[in-house]
């Protein structure tokens, strides 16, 4: 892929890291909350970067943008998170022009996610791309490309099972606590944190513990009772967190803090605590496991619990592989018409200089020159004319390469610059 594919003097690149090298303590050094993603977009903008997107899930922190090199990008992340340039070069990846349209649909497709089939991070593309152009910051390529991304998800989801059956790392973290929780029906449950990841842990406890003793503690409490009310469940106050802690049997954490909002001097009963950290930064201390009575479970380790549900979803890896090919396929068709795009743009500027020279030559020549039928045939003209070279660029039998050559040396014509 030639750089004037998309973009002159820039390359498109993916950089980023997920949870295939990088664990979860690091994953949380390069995580984005909105605001440093605002602050990276604005930084980009001033740094002349003229089109990106950003992502980050408790699974990965990834930029698909344009720049001259991937350094830019790089310094980007690591400018707005804790994360360092060192620590980067360890455990994350670069992939360039075809490779990183490659890596946006295995990852937008779910093939690429820590559960297989796990679509959340397309919500995450779709509203990076959403965020991205409200600041101008999203060109046609890396729309389009999203575009293409979502639709070759959309097609996954719709024709093969890859998504079937119940597994996420909330649905894991379920099975995980009936599995290893005695009289789970009985048990106390304190679920700290109301976001995706919280009321989907919500839902599969309500539904496979039939457990009637869950509370729910939000720092903004009205998300809280929203959720409570579908699943007729107790809510209490922020203020009352340490209490309900220190009543309970296990211990769910789902909130997006950047630092841990659970620490060991929080707790303060004696008896068995069960506590799952689903968040990505970790939101529970380590130093929690310095208690005999504490036993701390990540949503890493929850990750890596598979069963039969996983094996049988990978039986449809090649049918999405399929779909992937035929949307990417499309993608680079028009992609290849990106590239000559700009050149027949210069053509049709070209024939309509020569349009309006001979217009004005046959003004002088003819006393009752026909003004309207003038301009009407001869922007018939230079529409056929400019269509046969189009068609003619798109012909797999031709080199387009050769051709855009020997348009410009006819018609003189100036390098062309993306459209």
């Amino acid at each position: 892929m030639e750089q004037y594919h998309i973009s002159r003097g820039t390359y498109f690149y993916a950089i980023g890291l997920s949870y295939k090298k990088a664990d979860a303590e690091i994953r949380g050094h390069f995580s984005l909350d909105d605001a440093a993603k605002t602050a990276l977009l604005n930084q980009a903008k001033d740094n002349g970067i003229e089109s990106l997107i950003v992502t980050s899930t408790c699974n990965r922190t990834e930029i698909y943008g344009f720049a001259e090199h991937p350094f830019q990008l790089i310094k980007l992340l690591c400018d707005n998170t804790k994360g360092t340039v060192e620590e980067f070069q360890d455990v994350a990846y670069v992939y360039k022009n075809r490779e990183a349209i490659a890596h946006m649909f295995r990852v937008g497709s779910g093939l690429d996610s820590q559960i297989l089939g796990d679509f959340e991070i397309i919500s995450q593309l779709k509203t990076s791309a959403r965020v991205s152009k409200k600041l101008l910051l999203l060109n046609p390529f890396i729309e389009r490309l999203v575009n293409a991304v979502i639709q070759a998800s959309k097609r996954i989801k719709t024709e093969t099972e890859i998504s079937s059956g119940a597994t996420s790392v909330s649905f894991a973290s379920v099975q995980y606590i009936i599995k290893n929780i005695e009289d789970i029906t009985n048990k106390n449950i304190l679920l700290f944190g109301t976001g995706k990841i919280g009321r989907n842990t919500c839902e599969n406890l309500v539904k496979h513990t039939k457990n009637e003793h869950i509370t729910l503690v939000n720092r903004t409490k009205d998300k809280a009772e929203k959720i409570a009310g579908k699943f007729n469940l107790i809510v209490k106050d922020y203020a009352n967190l340490q209490e309900e802690i220190n009543e309970t049997d296990i211990l769910v954490v789902a909130t997006g803090a950047q630092n841990p909002t659970i620490d060991k001097h929080i707790i303060q009963s004696h008896k068995p605590l069960l506590i799952l950290d689903l968040s990505i930064p970790k939101n529970v201390h380590n130093n929690v496991t310095e208690l005999e009575n504490v036993s701390l479970i990540h949503l890493d380790y929850l990750s890596q619990i598979t069963d039969e549900t996983l094996e049988k979803r990978k039986l449809h890896i090649p049918l999405a592989e399929q779909i992937i090919e035929d949307v990417k396929s499309d993608f680079n068709q028009w992609l290849e018409t990106r590239k000559f795009a700009p050149t027949i743009k210069a053509l049709r500027n070209k024939l309509h200089d020569f349009k309006t020279a001979e217009l004005d030559n046959q003004r002088k020549k003819i006393s009752d020159f026909n003004e309207e039928q003038a301009e009407l045939i001869s922007n018939n003209i230079i529409q056929k004319i400019t269509n046969h070279f189009a068609h003619h660029l798109k012909d797999d039998s031709c080199s387009t390469d050769e051709s855009l050559e020997l348009i410009k040396k006819v018609f003189q014509l100036e390098n062309s610059t993306n459209v």
